[in-house]
């Protein structure tokens, strides 16, 4: 059972959520937060004072008082009218995460909801009811306001349900796990529909998928350093030192410790007749450096939003007010879900530039293509093609999102951050990067094989006998594409920040 402390959760412990399924709780210390914020909203709704949201209309029908006998029926009518997304389902690892980040932010007592309607999404989750959740339709501010309404929808028994990978109407879904489906109160249909978890829940998705490439980035350019015969000097300490920058200095130290002991690297070392690699190789540090801080910045940014409580209006009990302000508005996620896509998006332009030098034997001193009887057979030349497409995608993917706003509610909403779209992209970019780099892992261990008897390092070493136990070497031409997707789904199992070591895992926390 993981317990979800509102306002407290960790990154490792979100990306435990969306790596598998496991029962969630809240500590008992919420209940009295919430039953006070929804007493609040009661004695609003019982002393007949418009609040937005609870005896009003929504957006710019806000000045529309709506009968405390019709205030069940405009909650429900809300998230019927919001429930428009369109395109691709979220899938349920996406859908869990974000499920668990409206849990913990109602359960923080400022969103005027009822204890047992918390509850009742608790035991949907429990259950692995998971909403269908189309993927397209939020703009990223009044909240996720169509993607959270089909999650309602199907906690109120209507609209689609997956359970076990099978789609099924909601009502049907609820009623095998033994749940009643919720009947929304006073405020809960807007607490439950506005809000960034979606945006934030993507993003920390895209985020996840980011690091699981960065990772076995760095591992994936040691491994060509040492397969062209590149040198290590350019990863010395003093040189990172007095630039200062702290994402390069770390980075650089991965790569030293990665390629120490190796008798390649020592073979050539007093013989080389190159005075420098070229930057693909050279220029690592300061490349990947880069990206690495900016992927630390957007976790930071994203693991606030995680913790936050952003629907609206908020109820505080202590004073008893109930407050409007604009914190389901994402622009912290947008630009974190944008940076990502542009840093992710750089270390797989790096690692496309590695490929090409080591299918070039003009350059990498290798056979071409990295395959024996080269004429007879392509080797890789059109896996490089592949990772080329891919690198060339990520250029258009990685345009900002953020930058982008179009009104909508009749001008009331006449800003919008855009963060949804941001952080489907960022997903996008991310994978795309995991496949240049899964090229390049092959491409390597292959080149490697090429310096025998001579052997890389230590650390290095166990990476090729790792990627040989799940793709054999390439002595001819074969059906590449399923070794392609086996090394991707190698990189997707985290398995490469166990060759970087804890300081890795620390460090993009």
């Amino acid at each position: 059972m993981l317990t979800l402390n509102p306002g407290q959760m960790s990154l490792p412990q979100l990306r435990a959520i969306a790596a598998r399924f496991e029962p969630i709780a809240l500590p008992h210390e919420c209940e009295g937060q919430v039953r006070a914020s929804a007493a609040t909203v009661q004695n609003i709704v019982a002393a007949g004072k418009p609040a937005y949201g609870i005896n009003t209309g929504f957006g710019k029908l806000a000045k529309i008082q709506i009968p405390d006998e019709q205030l069940a029926h405009l909650q429900t009518n809300l998230v019927r009218s919001h429930a428009v997304g369109v395109g691709a389902l979220l899938d349920d690892a996406t859908v869990r995460l974000i499920f668990a980040l409206k849990i913990a932010s109602l359960a923080r007592g400022y969103s005027g909801v009822r204890w047992e309607m918390l509850q009742a999404l608790i035991a949907m989750y429990n259950a692995q009811v998971w909403p269908c959740i189309p993927s397209q339709g939020s703009v990223g501010a009044s909240g996720d306001l169509a993607p959270l309404a089909h999650l309602t929808l199907a906690a109120m028994g209507e609209g689609s349900v997956r359970v076990n990978g099978t789609v099924l109407p909601a009502a049907e879904g609820l009623k095998r796990a033994g749940i009643e489906p919720i009947r929304l109160a006073a405020k809960e249909g807007l607490a439950l529909l506005n809000g960034t978890q979606v945006s934030t829940g993507i993003a920390l998705v895209a985020l996840f998928a980011a690091e699981q490439a960065f990772s076995a980035a760095v591992v994936a350019g040691a491994l060509s350093v040492d397969a062209a015969c590149g040198s290590d000097t350019p990863f010395d300490p003093r040189i990172h030192a007095i630039r200062g920058q702290p994402g390069q200095i770390h980075v650089a130290g991965l790569y030293r410790e990665l390629l120490a002991g190796s008798a390649i690297r020592e073979s050539h070392r007093h013989e080389d007749t190159r005075v420098q690699d070229p930057y693909s190789l050279r220029c690592q540090p300061q490349v990947m450096g880069a990206c690495y801080d900016v992927l630390g910045q957007s976790a930071a940014t994203l693991l606030i939003e995680a913790n936050a409580v952003s629907d609206n209006p908020l109820v505080f009990p202590d004073t008893g007010e109930v407050l409007s302000g604009g914190n389901f508005h994402a622009e912290p996620v947008a630009f974190a879900a944008d940076q990502i896509a542009i840093a992710i998006a750089e270390v797989g332009a790096l690692s496309e530039r590695r490929i090409a030098l080591l299918i070039d034997s003009s350059i990498s001193g290798l056979p071409a293509f990295l395959v024996s009887d080269a004429g007879i057979n392509s080797g890789f030349m059109i896996a490089h093609v592949t990772a080329a497409s891919l690198a060339s995608e990520n250029k258009t993917l990685a345009h900002p999102a953020s930058i982008d706003s179009l009104p909508t509610s009749a001008n009331q909403e006449d800003h919008v951050s855009m963060a949804t779209f941001a952080a489907r992209k960022a997903v996008d970019v991310s994978v795309n990067v995991r496949r240049i780099i899964a090229i390049e892992l092959l491409a390597a261990c292959q080149g490697i094989e090429y310096r025998r008897p001579l052997r890389s390092s230590e650390r290095l070493e166990a990476v090729h006998a790792l990627f040989r136990g799940v793709v054999t070497r390439y002595d001819e031409d074969r059906y590449f594409a399923p070794d392609i997707a086996a090394a991707d789904e190698l990189i997707a199992t985290d398995v490469f920040t166990t060759f970087l070591g804890d300081a890795f895992a620390k460090a993009v926390v």
